[in-house]
């Protein structure tokens, strides 16, 4: 009995060492990991606070009032809107058919997704001015379906992150094995799980919205952008203070996808749950 007990304690100890000795290294680089986010934060906050305070507390209340504030604002938001609904229209069900039907197009699909970064914007608008319908010419229309191709190489590749994350497969056809049509599969199954995705693609093609500037100016369009740049000619501080109210903006957008992301990573069963779910809503449809 004594050998036995000194045996395991032996071998507790033996089991025991290793992870004491991840423990101290995981504290021992404690420090350099708090050097690193100080770092960083300065690096990022400080070109904030020099903004801020060349700017002044008093500029973000005087720029509200100047002169063609509101409306580029609401036709930027305008644009964002447009722009984000038929982004995902039409890249959300592309992401999946090329998943389900097409999975040997996807590094095609990768390839033709990448061109509005590649192709210069100039090039880009000149193009498409060219196509376009004389119907949507001079109207803020056409910077939206331009920004809808400048917004796909995001939008794709946020969906396409998305189904990778989940057996897209195997989820669509026991939803289909359930009697439940592809309408109801990809609301009730699909988007379920593409909520951050989703919230991704949006918040980029919001960013890409409120940010552009080469393409909107050269259609002649004032945009909060092209707004921005104008009234920096003639007001510094209060050109800074609506940068910097823009950028608020994104970061609101940016910490919305955080959290959503993290209450989703939480959540579990949820493609069981929607599967009964179907189940019992749709007893009688077939596929």
């Amino acid at each position: 009995m004594a050998a036995v007990a000194q045996g395991t304690q032996v071998a507790t100890a033996a089991g025991d060492g290793p992870q004491r000795r991840r423990e101290r290294t995981r504290d021992g680089f404690t420090p350099w990991r708090w050097l690193i986010l100080i770092l960083a934060a300065i690096y990022f906050l400080l070109p904030l606070y020099a903004a801020l305070k060349f700017a002044g507390w008093g500029s973000f209340g005087s720029v509200v009032h100047q002169s063609g504030f509101g409306d580029s604002l609401w036709l930027s938001v305008r644009l964002a809107i447009i722009t984000t609904l038929i982004t995902l229209v039409l890249m959300l069900p592309t992401a999946v058919y090329v998943h389900l039907r097409l999975p040997r197009l996807r590094r095609l699909m990768e390839g033709i997704t990448i061109l509005p970064i590649v192709i210069p914007p100039v090039v880009l608008i000149v193009g498409l001015l060219q196509i376009m319908p004389g119907s949507l010419k001079g109207t803020p229309y056409t910077l939206g379906l331009i920004y809808v191709v400048l917004a796909m190489p995001f939008a794709y590749r946020s969906f396409d992150a998305g189904l990778r994350a989940f057996d897209l497969k195997t989820l669509t056809e026991a939803s289909n094995s359930l009697g439940a049509g592809w309408p109801a599969t990809l609301w009730r199954i699909v988007l379920p799980n593409l909520t951050t995705a989703m919230l991704s693609a949006t918040v980029l093609t919001v960013a890409l919205v409120l940010g552009e500037y080469t393409i909107a100016s050269l259609d002649l369009f004032q945009t909060f952008p092209v707004w921005i740049v104008v009234f920096d000619q003639t007001s510094g501080p209060e050109s800074v203070a609506a940068s910097l109210l823009a950028l608020f903006v994104t970061w609101i957008f940016l910490l919305a996808i955080t959290m959503a992301g993290s209450r989703q990573a939480r959540r579990s069963g949820r493609g069981e749950v929607n599967l009964f779910s179907v189940s019992r809503r749709d007893p009688g449809r077939s596929s």
